[in-house]
């Protein structure tokens, strides 16, 4: 992982990654046919929009933090990789969308670990269990959908 020489870089570096992850899912509902997937995408790039604006709070210093603990299905671990493309159903849009949101999870639990102050820390393993909250979401869905 790169080095920061502040913590307004690396909240500016989960600032861009949650940006980057916004247009990701904008672009995905752009490809995708069917209403009902294209709204889901859209809800996606939605709650990133919101991870965004709470990184932005934090680094203004107007959010404080609390922590709880999100369970997990590990199906991530399990379904192959999905390339997204145009003709995606629904089961291959939960497979991305649970990739991807388990890379946010490592990404905020690994600055965690590099934060050297506490409500820094704090910030970090919040976000990475509301990423997690989000695998778990995909994770039930795709359990529905496929059992």
């Amino acid at each position: 992982m790169r080095k920061f020489g502040s913590v307004d870089d690396v909240l500016d570096f989960a600032i861009d990654r949650e940006s980057e992850a916004h247009l990701f899912y904008v672009r995905l509902a752009d490809m995708v046919k069917g209403p009902e997937l294209v709204k889901v995408l859209r809800d996606f790039a939605t709650e990133e929009v919101e991870h965004r604006i709470k990184l932005e709070a934090v680094k203004a210093g107007e959010v404080a933090i609390e922590k709880e603990e999100v369970g997990n299905l590990n199906i991530a671990d399990y379904v192959p990789d999905i390339e997204p493309h145009p003709n995606m159903n629904y089961t291959e849009l939960l497979v991305v969308a649970m990739k991807k949101e388990k890379l946010s999870y490592k990404l905020y639990t690994d600055l965690a670990a590099l934060a050297q102050r506490k409500k820094l820390r704090d910030i970090f393993l919040k976000l990475a269990q509301e990423e997690a909250e989000h695998k778990l979401r995909f994770e039930i869905e795709y359990d529905w959908e496929t059992f």
